[in-house]
Formats: structure tokens, C-alpha cells, sequence
């Protein structure tokens, strides 16, 4: 949900699945509107298909937003290596309206990593919506922590 109330809809990547803990990993800048509107909202929506299984998955999270400590430390660690890194060190904020005097050819990046606006999105998956597409029919199913329902595609 945006700041303003209003339905949003965002394209993350997936960084990690951990099926033990039933938490999916999203990196991000710390100073993004998603950041806000988790803020107010912590609960989001994933849609994930795959062509080759003609699966849909929607699933329902709740998301906590971590921008230091040590796990996100390790994280960085790793990120500051790759091309990446210049996502999380720019001075300008994402959104942010740019002037004529400003670019994206890298000239705000800073130059301390350490300067970061790193931040990992951990969504605790509470609800999963699975759907298969079939030319002999559709399966469909409602799974949670302690379910497991058949539903009508």
C-alpha cells in the first residue's frame, strides 16, 4: 500500500528463498518509498510464474526491514564487490526528480562504502496461493503454516 493509501505493485528480485524459516530475501535502498510504505504497512503480496511448470504462486508476507546490524554487515560485505554496490552508495535518493547539473553516469556515488543505504527486505511467508494451468485442467491450492486445502481453479 502506497503512502497515500492508494494500491501499489513493485518488481523486487528475489534474492534468497530459505525454506526452513519460510522467509524469502529482497536487498534494496534503505531510502526507497517501498522502505516508507512498509513502514506504515508491513504486509505485502508476491506473484511468481514460471513458464516452464505453467505455475503461478502468489504469496502472502509479512516484511521486516533491516538497514544495519550484523547480518546486513555480511550482506554488504558481499554486495560492495559488485557492480551493484553503486546502487546502495549514491547520494541521490531512488525517485528523487534530477536537475540538469545532476546524472545516473555514477558522478553522486560516494566513495566510502561504508557510506551505504543498503537494506534487506526479509518477508515471512504466511500464505501461499499455488495454481498449475493445464490443458487437461487447472489445480489450484491454498497452503499455510498448518494447511493444505484444494480449491476450485
Amino acid at each position: 500500500v502506497g503512502t497515500d493509501g492508494s494500491v501499489n505493485a513493485r518488481t523486487v528480485v528475489l534474492r534468497e528463498v530459505n525454506a526452513q524459516t519460510q522467509t524469502l530475501q529482497i536487498f534494496t535502498d534503505a531510502r526507497s518509498s517501498k522502505v516508507q510504505e512498509l513502514g506504515q504497512q508491513a504486509e505485502a503480496v508476491f506473484v511468481f510464474w514460471s513458464k516452464r511448470l505453467s505455475w503461478q504462486l502468489r504469496v502472502r508476507a509479512d516484511i521486516s526491514v533491516q538497514t544495519s546490524g550484523p547480518e546486513v554487515q555480511v550482506l554488504w560485505d558481499r554486495v560492495k564487490q559488485s557492480a551493484a554496490a553503486a546502487d546502495y552508495l549514491s547520494a541521490i535518493a531512488p525517485g528523487s526528480v534530477l536537475t540538469s547539473a545532476e546524472t545516473v553516469s555514477g558522478e553522486s556515488v560516494s566513495a566510502d562504502s561504508n557510506q551505504h543505504h543498503f537494506a534487506r527486505l526479509t518477508a515471512q511467508v504466511s500464505e501461499m496461493d499455488w495454481l498449475e494451468l493445464g490443458r487437461a485442467g487447472h489445480r489450484r491450492a491454498k497452503m499455510g503454516l498448518d494447511l493444505w486445502e484444494w480449491l476450485t481453479p
